[in-house]
């Protein structure tokens, strides 16, 4: 009995330095979404602009797989991977924004300056669109097939690596269906 109270902690230290190691093993940037292979939840989102078309869900069933990219001008991340949208806007990409709290003053004078890579832009000035996708932080970007359902989910900038070994290789596969 003695000697069962003498490795008692002995084994909870070896437990927990395993529990640590198994955490320091995984990358904190993944995080699942539950929309993985799920529809778009609904929503319709006012334009940037003054009667410029806003964004839906339902713009996103229309065949094609497009970005939708949660930014917002306030986020350092986001100004951080603006020249990679702009970028893969050049490509032919598809992206569609979501500007996520923000003052669509401050937005509109960031895409001025900055360039706008973006097809359309909705508003989300509440954060209720962004709370039924499940963001955590911008920038978040989806990846969506041609017919309005999430394949993935990227959490932080998009870096030219993530897109060369990840996100081209996935819209290549959904745009051929």
């Amino acid at each position: 009995m003695r000697r069962l109270l003498f490795l008692a902690p002995l084994g909870l230290f070896l437990a927990a330095i395993l529990a640590f190691s198994l955490g320091l093993g995984r990358d904190p940037s993944i995080l699942p979404s539950v929309l993985i292979n799920k529809p778009l939840p609904g929503f319709a989102l006012a334009g940037l602009e003054a009667g410029s078309p806003g964004l839906g869900a339902d713009d996103f069933r229309d065949g094609q797989p497009a970005l939708l990219n949660v930014f917002g001008s306030w986020c350092v991340a986001c100004r951080y991977e603006h020249p990679e949208l702009l970028a893969l806007k050049a490509q032919g990409v598809r992206i569609e924004g979501l500007d996520w709290r923000d003052d669509p003053a401050a937005a509109r004078t960031f895409l001025a300056q900055a360039g706008d890579p973006y097809a359309r832009v909705g508003v989300d000035a509440t954060g209720r669109t962004a709370i039924d996708l499940g963001v955590a932080g911008a920038p978040e970007t989806f990846v969506v097939d041609g017919q309005g359902r999430v394949r993935y989910k990227v959490v932080g900038p998009i870096t030219p690596e993530l897109w060369s070994r990840t996100l081209r290789p996935l819209m290549a596969r959904l745009a051929r269906g």
